[in-house]
């Protein structure tokens, strides 16, 4: 299985998850307490992901993976929450490989002018 292929694969898992209980699924619980909820995880994860940045013991790694798992599946969770599909994410990632991190932050400042 592919990385793309999991978290397409996590995604529609999580979708599936709209239909159960709060009591019965974590996803569902923090989409019935809404947007600043889920807010409030993403950035309590992405903190924690800073966090682990600066750790000093053997388990540094262990942990910025950990904290990073807890990011995206947050994010996930947000995106679903915002009506958005993990495809297009994906897609925009697909977009921009092979271009310049350069460019591409250039190129989104012309776009805000126009």
């Amino acid at each position: 299985m592919t990385e793309q292929d999991l978290l397409k694969k996590l995604f529609n898992l999580m979708e599936k998850r709209v239909s159960s209980t709060s009591k019965d699924s974590y996803v569902k619980s923090l989409l019935d307490q809404g947007k600043v909820k889920i807010n409030e995880k993403v950035l309590e994860e992405a903190l924690e992901l800073l966090e682990a940045t600066n750790d000093v013991s053997v388990d540094k790694n262990k942990k910025i993976i950990h904290e990073t798992a807890d990011l995206w599946f947050h994010t996930m969770v947000l995106l679903l929450n915002e009506g958005i599909h993990i495809d297009d994410v994906l897609e925009e990632l697909n977009n921009r490989l092979g271009i310049s991190g350069h460019k591409e932050k250039s190129s989104r400042k012309k776009n805000k002018e126009k």
